[in-house]
């Protein structure tokens, strides 16, 4: 017998994909936040977007609500640090 190679459930899971998405916003933001670049903004919008979309869907699936509550907190953080940056580039 062959193993299925599709995806795992787990990186289908939407708490997964939440903390994921998430990772990913943080690592953008960051990069933003040293590189205070017009394309690194916009990747680092983006990955935010991406999360807020992915802790609506945990939140849709009723997933576990500490966890989830506390990645929204950090998207919203990281939201706050790249607005902030955002502001910087406009300013100069």
């Amino acid at each position: 017998m062959t193993k299925d190679s599709g995806p795992s459930w787990k990186n289908n899971h939407p708490s997964t994909k939440l903390s994921n998405s998430v990772q990913k916003a943080d690592r953008s933001v960051k990069q933003a936040m040293s590189h205070p670049e017009e394309m690194a903004v916009e990747h680092a919008f983006n990955s935010i977007e991406r999360a807020e979309n992915a802790y609506m869907n945990a939140e849709e699936h009723n997933e576990h609500l500490d966890t989830v509550q506390q990645n929204k907190e950090q998207i919203d953080m990281l939201r706050r640090q790249l607005d902030d940056v955002q502001e910087t580039l406009e300013e100069e």
